[in-house]
């Protein structure tokens, strides 16, 4: 594995969750980061995968080191060409550079701004980093996608033993607008495995066909969580209307009586979550979010070490 960004960077992706449920099972310390460090670089803020990404390199024996991008850098410029005589001191070709001749692994984090759909998903950001770093690059989440957040669905869900089950990716309502990158790259990442997959969201928030292309979408979220095993809840903004939140006549937030439905469905989100509004207390306290948390761990630490193996 030379970079991690999605789940075409790996040749056998159920391997891949299969090494990741190993190393839950014997987390004994490694020597394999001996004397490497990783550097992570982040453009917005994050709890599980800042601390996540850095145990799973601790677990390995790696040097960590953070540099939070909006906070601590200069700003930065990322068209070639320009005449810097404005608000950027410093090039994303020079940044870049200059933070991998430190590292001999870069992790980097960077959201969707929103309002430009080509600019987001052409991964401007991420493709920088990519094209001028000197070392293998994991992505911690990009403007589309969040590879280590799917990689550790895929082992919580298969770690429970079901291996044909019925999974429904529901929209559920939010106080912000927020990309698609989770719902993108957790369909991307489901649609390689033998699941029942159903996508429901209100008419309006229809996710970009690359994503969802044979897989069946329904916009009547109490039909499409009918015996379902999984229900995985995640907000985004409109892709037809790029980052456009449509008004919503239904209330889309998942309940007690909804998940009643289901086939003693588990309930399963990214975090962090709004209590009360994406779903309700009773609903998050008995759910799969604290082992899919602690599974971000395991799911770097796999990336990781497959890209160790080949420095």
């Amino acid at each position: 594995m030379t970079n991690f960004t999605s789940i075409h960077d790996t040749d056998n992706p159920q391997a891949l969750v299969q090494q990741v449920l190993e190393l839950k099972q014997n987390s004994s310390p490694s020597t394999l980061g001996m004397g490497k460090t990783l550097g992570l670089i982040f453009f917005n803020p994050s709890l599980r995968t800042r601390l996540s990404t850095q145990k799973a390199a601790t677990n390995l024996g790696m040097n960590v080191i953070v540099m939070n991008i909006n906070g601590d850098a200069w700003n930065i410029e990322f068209e070639d060409g320009t005449v810097m005589n404005g608000s950027t001191q410093e090039h994303i070709k020079d940044a870049v550079q200059v933070i991998s001749g430190y590292c001999d692994v870069m992790g980097v984090r960077t959201f969707a701004k929103l309002e430009d759909p080509q600019e987001d998903y052409q991964e401007k950001v991420l493709n920088n980093f990519i094209k001028h770093s000197s070392v293998p690059l994991v992505s911690l989440e990009s403007a589309t996608l969040h590879p280590l957040q799917s990689l550790t669905d895929l082992a919580t869900i298969t770690e429970t033993g079901n291996s044909t089950p019925k999974v429904v990716l529901s929209w559920a309502p939010h106080p912000k607008k927020l990309p698609q990158a989770v719902a993108n790259s957790f369909l991307q990442w489901i649609t390689a495995t033998d699941a029942q997959t159903t996508v429901v969201h209100p008419k309006g928030y229809e996710l970009s066909d690359e994503f969802t292309d044979g897989v069946e979408v329904s916009h009547d979220q109490e039909t499409a969580l009918k015996d379902a095993d999984f229900v995985y809840t995640k907000n985004w903004c409109s892709y037809a209307q790029y980052g456009q939140t449509p008004p919503v006549e239904k209330d889309w937030t998942i309940n007690q009586q909804k998940m009643k439905l289901t086939n003693n469905g588990k309930f399963m989100h990214c975090l962090p979550i709004r209590r009360n509004v994406v779903a309700t207390d009773e609903v998050i306290d008995n759910s799969l979010v604290y082992e899919q948390a602690k599974n971000r761990e395991y799911a770097a630490q796999a990336v990781l070490q497959n890209i160790l193996e080949e420095l």
